[in-house]
């Protein structure tokens, strides 16, 4: 049996997950992070992607847009902005949201905030990625 540890993503309106786990898959501001139980303690922030979450019973997946990550040697903490499952996803309206982003961001406009419509282009991939498989 693989040594487990505890896994929580609590978001502004909800415990969206707690269990545990054998490892956790998530993106950060640095890159991709794989975190096995004893993980060195880190605080780090997250970036909008898929988190997978490796149970002894299988992966669960999950789309996760923003927030922070606490990482200590028998736990990790997941404060997300927003956390969804796959079947929470309306597919359509994820992707009628990726187009409007690359048209803002195509467009150019003086009055466009850059950055806010890079993010809702990132999170309309990542839903798209989750949901659309």
């Amino acid at each position: 049996m693989a040594e487990m540890f505890t896994i929580q993503i609590i978001t502004p309106d909800r415990v969206f997950y707690e269990g545990e786990a054998t490892m956790i898959e998530f993106n950060t501001e640095g890159g991709e992070i794989g975190v096995y139980p004893r993980h060195i303690p880190l605080t780090t922030v997250i970036r909008p992607g898929v988190v997978t979450i490796h149970e002894e019973s299988g992966d669960k997946k999950a789309a996760v847009h923003a927030g922070f990550a606490e990482i200590l040697p028998d736990r990790v903490a997941i404060m997300a902005e927003i956390a969804e499952w796959a079947d929470e996803i309306d597919l359509d309206r994820a992707e009628e949201a990726k187009k409007r982003a690359e048209e803002r961001i195509a467009e150019k406009a003086q009055d466009t905030d850059m950055d806010r419509a890079e993010f809702a282009l990132k999170k309309a991939v990542v839903r798209i990625k989750l949901a659309g498989k």
